[in-house]
C-alpha cells in the first residue's frame, strides 16, 4: 500500500502552516509542532544552536524580550525539494526599548514532517 505518503501533507502545506502560525502570533506551538528534537538553528554565520531545548529557550527569550507585537508581513515563500524558503517584516516594540522594524529570510531545511536546520538571514535591526 502507498499510503505512508499520505499520512502527511506535504511540504509546501507544512512550510505554509508554519509560516501562518507565525503571522497568527503562535510562534512557541508551532515551535512544539513543527520543529525536530535535534534542530539546529542559526543566526547569519553565529555559531549555531543545536536541540530543541536550547532553541526552545531561544525562542522563549525572544517572545519575553517583546513588549508589543505589531504586526508581521509574509513577502514571499518558496519550496524546493527538501528546503524553504520565506521572506519576512515584523514590527515590534522591545521591552524597554523603541519600534523597531525587522527583515529576515529564514531557510529551512525539512526532514520527516520537521524543520531539522534553520538558518536566519538579516542584516542589523532598524532602531534597535
Amino acid at each position: 500500500m502507498s499510503t505512508a505518503s499520505k499520512s502527511q501533507p506535504d511540504l509546501a502545506t507544512l512550510d505554509r502552516q508554519l509560516n501562518q502560525a507565525i503571522l497568527a502570533g503562535d510562534i512557541l506551538n508551532a515551535f512544539e509542532k513543527f520543529y525536530a528534537t535535534d534542530v539546529v538553528m542559526q543566526e547569519n554565520d553565529a555559531q549555531p544552536f543545536v536541540g530543541k531545548d536550547v532553541n526552545r529557550k531561544r525562542e522563549q527569550d525572544f517572545v519575553n524580550s517583546v513588549e508589543q507585537f505589531h504586526g508581521a508581513k509574509l513577502l514571499g515563500e518558496a519550496v524546493n525539494g527538501d528546503r524553504s524558503y520565506s521572506e519576512w517584516e515584523y514590527d515590534v516594540t522591545f521591552k524597554g526599548g523603541t519600534r523597531t522594524k525587522l527583515a529576515q529570510v529564514a531557510a529551512r531545511l525539512w526532514r520527516s514532517g520537521q524543520v531539522v536546520q534553520e538558518r536566519f538571514y538579516y542584516k542589523g535591526m532598524a532602531n534597535g
